[in-house]
């Protein structure tokens, strides 16, 4: 006797409730700039890893590492200020 297997698992795996929120959709958006910076930065690693790396592969590591940083530190710096809720104590 064979057994009917039903497909409900891979028809209900992409239902809408599956979908993200908006909530966590801005949440991806706010941090944008810091995937993409980061992603810089692995461009500029991933050139590296079958030679030495040149003066100017070095100098491109340093500056994506920078802009990573600084995309990293404006993040926190925005979300401390929205999340800080009242006065001063």
């Amino acid at each position: 006797m064979s057994h009917i297997v039903t497909v409900q698992d891979a028809v209900t795996a992409f239902a809408d409730f599956m979908e993200p929120t908006n909530a966590e959709l801005d949440a991806i958006e706010q941090e944008m700039p810091v995937i993409l910076a980061d992603v810089d930065l692995l461009d500029a690693h991933i050139v590296t890893l079958d030679r030495t790396p040149t003066e100017l592969d070095e100098r491109r590591i340093r500056r994506a590492r920078r802009r990573a940083l600084a995309a990293r530190v404006a993040l926190v710096n925005r979300t401390a200020g929205t999340s800080l809720s009242g006065g001063a104590a």
